[in-house]
């Protein structure tokens, strides 16, 4: 599974934050290694310079094979909880998506 990161202009520390949450997205998607090809994560800054609440944004793509992407979005204060959020909500996509198929 590789995970690609995409960042805004607004967004620092780009290489310290690829390589911890490359391997956090790893671990917590490992249940789908298999199925899974690659992560895409796009972080910004909604609001760039100016600061603001929940202005940081992380939009996670996840290509399973076989089946079109998977998106989903999370904002919060700080980046590391806005892919800690996305992360989340992907790991349940993920499991319904799945699942469902697996009924079948």
């Amino acid at each position: 599974m590789d995970v690609i990161f995409n960042t805004d202009n607004n967004i620092e520390g780009k290489e310290r934050i690829e390589a911890y949450f490359t391997k956090k997205i790893k671990e917590d998607l490992n249940r789908f290694e298999d199925k899974v090809t690659r992560v895409e994560v796009h972080l910004s800054d909604e609001n760039g310079d100016k600061g603001g609440n929940n202005d940081k944004k992380c939009v996670l793509e996840v290509r399973p094979q076989g089946l079109k992407p998977v998106a989903v979005s999370s904002q919060d204060d700080t980046i590391e909880k806005s892919i800690s959020g996305a992360t989340k909500k992907m790991v349940s996509s993920l499991t319904t998506l799945l699942g469902k198929l697996q009924n079948h």
